[in-house]
C-alpha cells in the first residue's frame, strides 16, 4: 500500500507511553504519547455490548480492581472499575479517537479468540469510516485480516507474528499451526500491507522477505533494552517500544 511512510516515521509506544504513573492503554498513557510525539499502539477487544475498548489481557485481574473477563463486562460496569488504584478507567476507542484526533498516528492491535467472530473488525470499521487521522490495525490472527479486508479494504493493516511461539500462551497451536504463523504463509488470503515482528526473533527470513522483496514495512516489538534498539535500526523499519523514551 502507497503511503505507509507516516506508519515508520516515528517510534511507537507500545500500549501508549506508559510508566511513572501511567497505566497501561489508557487516556492518561495516550495522551504523554501524544505530547511527546510518538506513535501510539493499544489493544482492543469487545465489551459485552459489543464496543470497542482499549484493554491488552482477556480478564481484569492483572491491572484493574476487579476479576473476570472483559469480555463479559458491559461498557458501563467497565467504566466503574479503576485501574490500578488510579483514576483511569479502561478507555471505549470512540474516546482514544477524540483524545488523539490525529495529531499522531495510531496502531490499534485486534484482539481476538481465533474463532469466526467478526464484531469486533465490524465495530472497529464503523468507528473509523469518519477518522481522518493515520491509523492502521494489525493481529495475531490472520483470520481478523482476511475480516479487515471485508469490512474496511482501505484501511492499512499488519500481521504480527514471531518466529517460534513458545510462550505458554501459544500452547493451544500445533506445530503446523506455529511454522504457518512465524513463516508468514497466509499472505495470499491475508494481503497485510506490514509486519510486526517479534524483536527477539530477527533477523528471521520470512519478515526480511516481506520487507525486501514485497516492500512492506516491518515494525519490530517489544523493545526495551539498548542491545534490542540496535537490532531495531539494523533489521526493522521502525520499532514499538516501552520502558524508555527514545
Amino acid at each position: 500500500m502507497p503511503g505507509l511512510d507516516w506508519l515508520v516515521a516515528r517510534p511507537i509506544a507500545h500500549r501508549a507511553l506508559h510508566g511513572q504513573g501511567l497505566v497501561e492503554n489508557t487516556l492518561g498513557a495516550a495522551a504523554a504519547a501524544v505530547a511527546a510525539n510518538y506513535a501510539v499502539e493499544v489493544d482492543l477487544q469487545l465489551s459485552a455490548d459489543g464496543e470497542a475498548v482499549v484493554f491488552h489481557d482477556d480478564t481484569l485481574d492483572r491491572l484493574a480492581g476487579a476479576t473476570g473477563p472483559v469480555a463479559k463486562k458491559l461498557l458501563v460496569e467497565l467504566k466503574q472499575i479503576p485501574l490500578k488504584g488510579s483514576a483511569e478507567r479502561i478507555p471505549a476507542l470512540p474516546e482514544l479517537l477524540a483524545l488523539v484526533a490525529g495529531r499522531v498516528p495510531l496502531v490499534l492491535e485486534l484482539k481476538g479468540n481465533w474463532d469466526s467472530d467478526e464484531r469486533l473488525v465490524a465495530r472497529v470499521a464503523a468507528l473509523l469510516v469518519n477518522y481522518s487521522g493515520p491509523v492502521a490495525v494489525m493481529s495475531f490472527d490472520p483470520r481478523l485480516l482476511v475480516a479487515v479486508r471485508r469490512h474496511a479494504p482501505g484501511l492499512p493493516r499488519g500481521i504480527v507474528a514471531e518466529r517460534y511461539y513458545r510462550d505458554p500462551d501459544w500452547g493451544a497451536l500445533s506445530a503446523w499451526q506455529r511454522f504457518y504463523l512465524g513463516n508468514l504463509l497466509h499472505l495470499l488470503q491475508t494481503k497485510p500491507h506490514f509486519v510486526a515482528y517479534w524483536i527477539q526473533d530477527l533477523p528471521a527470513l520470512a519478515p526480511l522477505l516481506a520487507r525486501h522483496v514485497l516492500g512492506m514495512p516491518l515494525l519490530t516489538w517489544t523493545v526495551r533494552t539498548e542491545a534490542e534498539q540496535k537490532r531495531a535500526r539494523l533489521w526493522a523499519n521502525q520499532m514499538i517500544f516501552e520502558g524508555f523514551r527514545p
